[in-house]
């Protein structure tokens, strides 16, 4: 159960991590100050195998109008895919993927809005960079090399995604015990290494996410997945000992928000902001842009005898 003495323990355990700096984040030629400002990345999907529906969009025309509807609603980049991540979603390679996306970011970068890419093809990343994208949404660890000398070279935000495995259609079906009682020393590892090889390669500006947004075969309870991920937004703040924002997709936890599956990234978006996310992944921008200006909003009491 979240209550205040379960989050008071968290502090008192790790808060020393809570004020570690980060540096800003360049996307679409601006350096994002996220703990001034948490940075929002709406999310369009041209696989038809997404579940999200309100997310997907059938080409260039549709994306580039809820782009800009997106943006004007608080979204300070757009990410863009062409694979879904659900394991009974079909396979799109990477001359397909790269097809489908080059117009739609072309659009979106010549009607001023920021893009992000998300695939794990070094060609489609590339063209996709040619083609103005800005940023990186990196869901595979198999082509780093690859992938960094890219960003690198057109200067590039790279947002680099936990995998445990070689890409998100792709990750391994156990994690040990000590993973299962605390992720994050296991992402901090892996992490640590890529962006030093990140940086050595050239990539301007980084971001880390936990990666709570794959499925995970070593979790067959819904509601334990629904655990895991909420464990982590809350813990994400320790993650700020690597020195770059955090960023983290919002889950839907369909099983349990049923009919209201719509206003659950409102609610993941508050532990988020508890766990101190700098970046949002979200279908819903206005719904997590107004929850976040409440919580930025809220009245900070003052400590007993001030």
């Amino acid at each position: 159960m979240i209550d205040l003495r379960a989050l008071a323990a968290l502090v008192a355990e790790h808060g020393d991590r809570l004020d570690d700096p980060v540096a800003t984040l360049r996307v679409g030629g601006r350096d994002l100050d996220t703990d001034a400002r948490p940075a929002l990345m709406g999310v369009l999907n041209l696989s038809q195998d997404s579940w999200y529906r309100e997310s997907v969009v059938a080409g260039r025309e549709d994306a580039v109008r809820r782009g800009r509807v997106m943006q004007i609603q608080g979204a300070d980049v757009i990410d863009v895919g062409a694979e879904s991540v659900q394991s009974h979603a079909a396979r799109v390679e990477a001359d397909a993927q790269t097809e489908q996306l080059v117009p739609v970011v072309e659009g979106l970068v010549e009607a001023g809005v920021p893009v992000s890419v998300e695939s794990y093809h070094p060609s489609t990343v590339e063209a996709c960079l040619r083609a103005g994208a800005s940023v990186v949404n990196l869901t595979g660890s198999g082509t780093d090399e690859e992938m960094f000398g890219l960003a690198g070279q057109y200067g590039a935000t790279v947002v680099l995604c936990h995998v445990v495995g070689t890409h998100a259609r792709d990750l391994a079906d156990a994690a040990s015990a000590d993973v299962r009682a605390d992720p994050l020393p296991a992402m901090l590892e892996q992490f640590e290494r890529r962006l030093a090889h990140a940086r050595e390669l050239g990539v301007p500006s980084l971001a880390v996410d936990p990666g709570i947004g794959f499925g995970f075969g070593w979790i067959s309870d819904r509601r334990e997945r629904f655990r895991y991920q909420s464990t982590v937004l809350l813990h994400a703040f320790r993650l700020r000992t690597l020195g770059v924002p955090v960023c983290n997709v919002l889950p839907a936890a369909m099983d349990l928000f049923a009919d209201e599956v719509r206003t659950a990234e409102g609610f993941f978006s508050v532990l988020a902001h508890l766990g101190r996310t700098g970046l949002y992944r979200t279908h819903e921008v206005p719904k997590v842009k107004a929850v976040l200006d409440a919580m930025h909003e809220l009245p900070v009491f003052p400590e007993a005898g001030e």
